[in-house]
């Protein structure tokens, strides 16, 4: 990320522009709630964090089915990342997308399979 706050400006617009890095976030924001309500309910202490793979480690203390999904889930938190801020790179195949996108659907089913 840049030094110089403001000649990242257009990349905020950029990013805005985006409809499919919005829609990302979002999809990825309710995986990160839906892991956070589990370890809520389980008398977790929140703390604030960006990183899938650790909320999954931690909800897998709880559960470990949900072990399946800790690997998979350091590319789902860069997208995360990449949809949310500027000065990451963002440049993924459609297929790296699409494996991803079917893990993440597998852990929201999960999710609510747990909450069940």
């Amino acid at each position: 990320m840049r030094e110089d706050n403001k000649s990242s400006v257009p990349e905020w617009f950029v990013k805005g522009d985006h409809d499919i890095d919005s829609a990302q976030y979002l999809f990825d924001h309710k995986k990160h709630t839906d892991i956070i309500a589990i370890l809520i309910h389980h008398g977790w202490k929140l703390k604030k964090t960006h990183d899938l793979q650790e909320l999954v480690i931690e909800v897998s203390k709880i559960d470990k089915t949900f072990e399946i999904f800790e690997d998979p889930c350091i590319n789902i938190s860069k997208y995360y990342l990449d949809a949310r801020y500027p000065g990451f790179p963002g440049d993924y195949s459609r297929e790296e997308i699409k494996k991803s996108l079917e893990v993440a659907k597998k852990i929201i089913k999960k999710i609510k399979e747990a909450i069940k």
